[in-house]
């Protein structure tokens, strides 16, 4: 489980870095001498918690990173979103999108310039004038859940990028869910974790959520 806050990989950044620890426990675990190889399959935003997954070998780490390509990776969140969404039924959302390198921001633009970006996502709670969304990737793209979301008119709850939320809130984003096939033992591995903290209780009592 990534904290918020914290990084996937090691960047620019003076945060603490997931990567780091892994690679720390898997050479206390494993009693390894030397470097400890450590594969990034996937990221998760700084200031995004939840569920990730490494690989331990290089052969594991192409397989995994092909599953990915194909689509057969399978990541869902929960989010909370600023406003009302009447659909109980799964809604697929399609959008071309292109990274601001300067502003480190996701662009809504058209298939000349952007790559294309599909999520879907369906309203599991409604809590006043906000709504829990159960929302599956798609394509991987930088800051696609966030930008999209909000392009649909329901930015992220603490969202100071793409939202109206204020620079240091917790956004409310969490990656909860993740299904593949294991790399070598071809058996299916599904992993969920539900976020503990006080912003997403409430919602998850209201959608009956637990583990």
């Amino acid at each position: 489980e990534k904290q918020p806050g914290t990084l996937t990989q090691e960047a620019a950044l003076d945060l603490p870095v997931l990567s780091h620890d892994v690679k720390a426990y898997l050479k206390e675990k494993y009693n390894k001498p030397g470097a400890v190889y450590l594969g990034l399959i996937h990221r998760l935003d700084t200031n995004v918690g939840g569920v990730i997954c490494f690989a331990k070998t290089s052969k594991a780490a192409a397989r995994l990173s092909q599953a990915i390509r194909e689509q057969q990776f399978e990541k869902k969140y929960l989010a909370i979103v600023e406003g009302h969404v009447h659909q109980n039924e799964t809604v697929v959302l399609t959008h071309f999108l292109k990274k601001d390198e300067e502003e480190k921001k996701a662009i809504v633009t058209n298939s000349t310039n952007g790559k294309e970006s599909i999520l879907k996502f369906k309203r599991l709670a409604q809590l006043g004038h906000r709504s829990l969304l159960e929302v599956q990737l798609m394509t991987g793209r930088f800051h696609q859940i966030r930008a999209q979301l909000a392009h649909h008119g329901i930015p992220i709850f603490g969202d100071a990028k793409y939202g109206t939320g204020k620079p240091g809130t917790t956004l409310a984003l969490y990656a909860y869910h993740l299904r593949f096939n294991h790399p070598t033992k071809k058996e299916k591995i599904t992993i969920k974790h539900l976020p503990k903290n006080d912003l997403f209780s409430p919602f998850l009592k209201a959608a009956n959520l637990q583990m």
